[in-house]
């Protein structure tokens, strides 16, 4: 039986101790390895001592694929707006105080995060560059 995280909330994408059999809720492996490895989750995974249960069960998914679910989730803020990388983490701090479990794993996560980031604005200029006249 395959599990998912789902989030908590809409504003928070990581693991949540909220996991369900993924065929309760119909995704495919795809979606799950999505889920279990995006946004460097695999920091609060350790830290909520789910890691060897998740890796166990999902493998991971390529990484532009990862990196394009990690961009969508930390360009975007809890009320859908766009947002800067670096007012994502931000917000994501703020909310939960430096001490909470969400922000010393977002600490951790940061640089796999902004390489994410990164990597995946750099492909969507060079996919603009050669698409222009």
């Amino acid at each position: 039986m395959a599990l998912i995280a789902i989030p908590a909330s809409s504003s928070v994408c990581s693991m949540r101790r909220c996991a369900l059999p993924a065929r309760l809720v119909k995704a495919d492996d795809t979606l799950c390895r999505l889920v279990t490895h995006h946004s460097c989750a695999v920091n609060e995974a350790l830290n909520r001592n789910l890691f060897d249960a998740f890796t166990a069960e999902f493998d991971e998914e390529r990484p532009e694929r990862v990196n394009a679910l990690t961009y969508c989730d930390m360009t975007t803020g809890p009320d859908d707006t766009h947002r800067d990388v670096s007012e994502r983490l931000a917000e994501i701090h703020s909310r939960y105080g430096p001490e909470h479990l969400v922000s010393r794993s977002i600490t951790a996560s940061t640089p796999c995060i902004l390489a994410a980031v990164k990597a995946v604005e750099s492909a969507m200029i060079s996919s603009h560059r050669v698409g222009s006249p």
